[in-house]
């Protein structure tokens, strides 16, 4: 058992490590390519107080809100009316405002809902107003709350596993009512991948895809530091219930 503790740690230590070279490296982009989102703040006073599962976590929950203000992006351009049920702004300026303003994720738009209620009211049937912010802000939040509350962190900050792991399952559930959960009419309430005999998108399939492997990875690596095992739930996604993720 040390050993293999010891073997993870180590695998660990590595990982952080080329996270982190990577992160730091300033070599030009090539032409049209994406750039890596960099950490605000990367003094050296800052980094002494992180451990490897720190900065591994610093990585993890910064690469994710990367990736929801993404997927929030091109859920308005599949979706242009819900913009126009928050603002008049474009679709960038929006999406600014919710990731960069300081408003503590409440939203007058979506009656100030936040994590798992706000998602679920993203997929009512009846629910009139802006279902992509209602659907982004629950899983930020959600994100958030799973990470003790927190956005980053250092030595004396302690997330829970199982917290982690339980937002990775309710993401599932959130991508499968994304595309089954219908409105009155029989519609899709949000539009995402597109299927059909001239075109085969599921971009936004994997970008998910990528959150919940995130957070998985994130949850086997605290558990496996901690000594702390993780209870699985198994449910069947079309009538499974959100678990619980922490504050």
């Amino acid at each position: 058992m040390i050993l293999k503790l010891q073997n993870s740690c180590r695998l660990l230590a590595f990982v952080a490590a080329a996270l982190l070279l990577a992160a730091c490296t300033t070599t030009e982009p090539a032409k049209n390519s994406k750039n890596i989102p960099q950490q605000n703040d990367r003094n050296l006073l800052s980094q002494l107080g992180k451990s490897d599962i720190d900065r591994l976590a610093d990585v993890e929950i910064r690469e994710n809100t990367q990736i929801l203000r993404m997927l929030m992006t091109k859920l308005y351009k599949r979706n242009p009316s819900e913009l126009r049920k928050s603002t008049t702004a474009n679709v960038e300026e929006m999406v600014k405002s919710v990731f960069e303003n300081q408003h503590g994720w409440r939203f007058k738009e979506i009656s100030e809902a936040q994590g798992s209620y706000a998602i679920q009211q993203a997929f009512q049937p009846d629910y009139q107003g802006d279902r992509v912010m209602s659907l982004i802000v629950g899983l930020q939040t959600m994100l958030i709350k799973a990470h003790g509350g927190k956005t980053e962190f250092y030595f004396t900050d302690t997330i829970e596993p199982q917290s982690i792991f339980n937002a990775a399952r309710n993401v599932e559930i959130a991508v499968w009512q994304l595309s089954n959960k219908r409105d009155n009419n029989g519609q899709l309430n949000l539009l995402t991948n597109e299927l059909n005999d001239r075109e085969h998108n599921l971009s936004f399939e994997r970008e998910f895809g990528k959150i919940i492997g995130s957070l998985d990875l994130l949850a086997i690596t605290l558990s496996e530091k901690m000594q702390r095992g993780i209870t699985r739930v198994v449910q069947t996604l079309s009538t499974a219930l959100f678990l619980p993720y922490g504050l």
